[in-house]
């Protein structure tokens, strides 16, 4: 894919933690880059502004707060900018969260992204890169899951809007010929990585002498992916458009939540209290990435082991605690 001077990549959800990773590496590369965030309240909005606070003093960088289910906003972007791709990672993020509140989850991850679509299906776009997610498989016997693994049966409602994202993609590039590649991404961790999920919500409670609420025996296992190697992926893909198509991005090992807790002791240097609980129906026993395809077609190739993104991961909370609350 080139770099037009006139043309620009659009990042949705472009402040968050993989977003701003993303950013980080296209301003650096060269590419012009818009990023929309609305800094919704998930999580404290405060942080996804420090993600992005040097890229805002870049000449080669736009922040256009707004949200995706605001077809209108949408549609003024468009006016505004010459888009040649773009990158949809805004979501409503949380598996478990998503069953408290379905209803959000699917106006954000399911109509939001319906109105990306319908606003960029005639801007001849060179590339629409959708971020979905590992939990579309949902709890399969056959694993690693590759891409044609079975998809029917979500088990969360947050997964279940991602399937329908993924649908979504593919009925437009059918009707109008914009070329789509789908990413589902396999548990994502690193420096920025949200305050709910695992490994930054147990470094804080070990860090605070408080206790870890393990739901479920402990061994679960999931295909920990570390940030640089899957926004290696989302690049990867920005510079080779395909027609349609879907890859795994991870890291094809997978690792016990148990095994999390002691590399984090070790990198904390403090033991941690487990509190076990009963498992969360919404939570998948495990997940495993075939990411052949992703090799074969992309180049795919993550570099970082688990050992080594934890310790990053760890400098950088240690290194950012007085701003994390």
């Amino acid at each position: 894919m080139g770099k037009c001077k006139h043309s620009k990549i659009l990042v949705t959800g472009g402040a968050g933690f993989i977003g701003s990773h993303l950013c980080d590496r296209l301003v650096t590369e060269g590419y012009d880059v818009v990023c929309l965030d609305n800094f919704d309240d998930f999580y404290d909005p405060r942080l996804k502004r420090r993600n992005i606070s040097k890229l805002v003093q870049l000449p080669n960088f736009t922040l256009v707060e707004a949200d995706i289910r605001n077809f209108d906003a949408l549609q003024q972007l468009k006016r505004e900018f010459q888009f040649s791709a773009v990158i949809h990672l805004a979501a409503r993020a949380g598996v478990r969260k998503s069953v408290e509140k379905p209803i959000i989850y699917e106006e954000v991850n399911v109509r939001g992204t319906l109105n990306l679509l319908e606003t960029f299906k005639d801007a001849k776009l060179e590339i629409f890169i959708f971020g979905s997610s590992s939990s579309v498989y949902g709890v399969i016997e056959d694993i690693p899951a590759s891409e044609g693994s079975d998809t029917s049966k979500p088990i969360s409602p947050y997964s279940a809007t991602k399937r329908a994202g993924e649908l979504l993609c593919y009925t437009y590039h059918h009707l109008y010929g914009i070329p789509v590649t789908c990413l589902r991404f396999f548990s994502v961790y690193g420096p920025r990585m949200r305050p709910d999920l695992v490994i930054h919500k147990f470094t804080r409670l070990i860090e605070s002498g408080e206790e870890l609420p393990i739901l479920g025996d402990g061994t679960a296992r999931r295909d920990y992916t570390f940030i640089t190697d899957i926004v290696d992926g989302i690049i990867a893909a920005l510079k080779k458009p395909f027609e349609f198509e879907i890859f795994n991005l991870g890291n094809s090992e997978t690792v016990e939540l148990m095994q999390v807790i002691r590399l984090l002791e070790l990198n904390l240097g403090k033991p941690a209290r487990l509190k076990f609980l009963p498992p969360n129906p919404s939570d998948v026993p495990v997940t495993y990435a075939d990411i052949g395809k992703a090799s074969h077609m992309l180049g795919y190739s993550p570099k970082v082991d688990i050992e080594t993104g934890i310790g990053e991961f760890v400098k950088w909370y240690l290194d950012e605690r007085k701003f994390l609350g």
